[in-house]
């Protein structure tokens, strides 16, 4: 019979009707972060921060391998008159700066800027480092932390500070730059899709949704369960509005020089907060096992008369999973019923969790359950290897699945004003509205409903439909898709 303690799932906030509070609890009862002694920071705890190293892992080899970029580090601080040698770049994020006056118990001379982006401080490294086509393509990758005075904090989400990958790019023309924004995007694409199986809409940002100082952004659009689309990751074709701001040129094989074009792409910690969302549950979290923190968990059923007989077992069944050591545990701790370890785990989200008792020991098998769908198998042993690697290839597809079918249930389509109003009333999620590309009507429908532009869908598909747009009634020649967004 199980008890109070048991349950654990009972202590958290259910998602079914408050995801705001369930995605704190979730995340603190979990230990996958904390929060920090400043306001708005955060302390990302082993078990949270084994997540980002999984997706590190996976990023840093593309990065290396396909995008054949190299990892450096760039100062944390900035000189102000870097920043505002681009002026749109300066701009945009004023209202973000963490600024440095003082430094030794003395006023500095010139301010420095806590790094919200490294577009300045590498490019003035970069204006050294060029000086012909023979130096390029030059292409750079950086690990770091980034400061933005975000003014409504949220776990993972949105912090002051955050974890992020973030490249640089120079080149010998735009062609050759747009083709490393494309090849960035799809990165970040095959990741979510992949790695994290959650689904999204890749897309062009609209001017004022654009990275500042870039030429033009593009974006991963994911729709939470709230119906709220989070911004997943971004590639910025810069052109030359930082070469010339930064005087990053290089001698072409005529002799002459030219400004390079460049690009900066990125991708953060956010990420986890949307695998929480996402995939979580009343119970707890539920982790695709390609970057779950911790992909097994066995559990031991002991009897009294046959604990040692249990443990050897056991011991033989990890000789045979198909993952490594920091990747199972084994949970021994005394005190605790079956039943307490089997809520701790499925609260924590493992993938799987094995099942070993007396019954168990005799038949010779496994008994598995699967996070995902609640449901138990047994495996016979000699089996286990093979079974667990298709239930993780299974249980990361129906996420995927899942996730792909809540969004495009969740894409609805507004010819008018009032149902674009309505929609945002009744459920948000993504829609699908011909907008005529004017500013004043973008901020309009945000002013309106809440709803801004999310992308432009590099699917035709979808965004070359033609019609009236949603605010104005003037003629459009894109569809664009709309949401609510963190």
């Amino acid at each position: 019979m199980k008890t109070e303690l048991d349950n654990q799932s009972k202590f958290i906030k259910k998602k079914s009707q408050n995801i705001s509070a369930w995605y704190n609890d979730v995340i603190l009862k979990s230990e996958l972060a904390d929060y920090g002694p400043a306001k708005g920071t955060i302390i990302f705890r082993p078990f949270g921060y084994k997540i980002w190293e999984n997706i590190q892992k996976e990023l840093d080899k593309n990065i290396k391998e396909n995008l054949n970029a190299q990892n450096a580090y760039f100062p944390l601080l900035i000189p102000e008159n870097l920043l505002r040698q681009e002026k749109e770049h300066i701009k945009g994020f004023s209202p973000e700066l963490a600024v440095v006056t003082i430094g030794g118990g003395e006023k500095l001379a010139e301010p420095l800027v806590i790094r919200p982006t490294s577009e300045t401080v590498m490019y003035e490294s970069f204006a050294k480092w060029i000086q012909s086509y023979r130096d390029l393509p030059l292409k750079i990758n950086q690990w770091a932390n980034i400061v933005r005075w975000e003014k409504r904090p949220y776990l993972f989400l949105r912090n002051i500070e955050f974890l992020w990958q973030e490249g640089h790019t120079a080149h010998t023309n735009y062609k050759e730059a747009q083709e490393m924004v494309s090849s960035a995007l799809q990165m970040y694409q095959d990741c979510y899709q992949k790695k994290l199986s959650i689904y999204g809409i890749p897309g062009k940002k609209s001017d004022s949704e654009r990275f500042a100082g870039a030429d033009e952004t593009y974006s991963y659009e994911m729709l939470m369960p709230d119906g709220k689309a989070l911004q997943g990751a971004t590639s910025h074709n810069l052109a030359q509005n930082f070469s010339k701001a930064f005087n990053v040129k290089y001698l072409d094989k005529k002799g002459k020089n030219q400004y390079c074009w460049q690009t900066s792409w990125g991708f953060s910690t956010r990420s986890i907060g949307a695998l929480i969302m996402v995939h979580g549950d009343d119970n707890g979290l539920v982790f695709p096992p390609n970057v779950a923190p911790i992909k097994i968990v066995v559990i031991p059923i002991y009897d009294n008369k046959n604990d040692e007989k249990i443990k050897k077992y056991i011991e033989e069944i990890l000789q045979k999973l198909p993952v490594g050591n920091f990747d199972v545990v084994v949970d021994y701790a005394e005190g605790n019923s079956a039943g307490f370890k089997f809520n701790k785990w499925e609260l924590k989200g493992v993938p799987l969790r094995i099942e070993i008792g007396l019954k168990e020991l005799e038949n010779k098998t496994a008994t598995i359950y699967r996070r995902d769908i609640k449901e138990r198998v047994i495996i016979k042993f000699g089996e286990i290897e093979k079974s667990v690697e298709k239930l993780f290839d299974d249980i990361q597809n129906n996420l995927f699945e899942k996730s792909k079918k809540f969004t495009e249930e969740n894409i609805r389509t507004a010819k008018t004003l009032d149902e674009f109003k309505n929609i945002m009333s009744a459920t948000r999620g993504f829609i699908l509205a011909n907008w005529c590309e004017n500013e004043i009507c973008e901020k309009k429908i945000k002013e309106e409903t809440k709803a801004s532009t999310r992308c432009l869908p590099l699917d035709n598909k979808i965004s070359q439909k033609a019609g009236k747009c949603v605010y104005c009634g003037k003629e459009s020649v894109h569809t664009w898709l709309f949401a609510q967004a963190y």
